[in-house]
């Protein structure tokens, strides 16, 4: 399987690089997994509602130049379907038996996604009602997608 991660920002705190690279390491035992980081936009303080879709715009932008065509494409939305780890894994499993092989997770920046974005998803998925920030996002969203191998291959894990 491969999985492609699409992320606003560039992750600065150390911490958080070296949690992406133990996951990136546990994870190529399942497959491959591949991390595009886009640039992120500026958001002044005063910003209104016009002006804050149309970061969410440019940013679109530069997330759908590297979409892969063939991918599924799951958006993670405070709006979207909240699973389980169990659930999680069965529907990546899911998609594997369906012969999709290609997922790509797209985490927004700080304003969120694009109309755009949204619209070229397959699966919005939400993780809580909560807000986090987008760099420890992509930790969590890495550890989850290790879980779920784990779970498929009846490993293991911490419960």
């Amino acid at each position: 399987m491969q999985i492609t991660l699409i992320a606003v920002g560039k992750i600065k705190e150390k911490y958080l690089r070296d949690a992406v690279a133990e996951y990136e390491k546990r994870l190529s035992r399942y497959g491959k997994l591949k991390i595009i980081e886009v640039a992120d936009e500026k958001t002044p303080e005063d910003a209104g509602a016009l002006q804050e879709e149309k970061i969410r715009g440019k940013e679109g932008e530069r997330i759908l130049k590297h979409l892969p065509e063939d991918a599924y494409v799951v958006t993670l939305e405070i709006e979207g379907k909240m699973l389980d780890s169990v659930q999680f894994s069965g529907k990546m499993e899911q998609l594997g038996v369906q012969g999709r092989s290609h997922i790509c997770f797209i985490i927004g920046g700080s304003l969120g996604l694009g109309k755009e974005v949204r619209q070229r998803s397959d699966y919005a998925l939400s993780f809580s009602k909560m807000t986090f920030p987008h760099q420890l996002m992509r930790v969590i969203l890495l550890e989850q997608i290790y879980r779920a191998y784990r779970i498929q291959m009846n490993e293991p894990y911490h419960k």
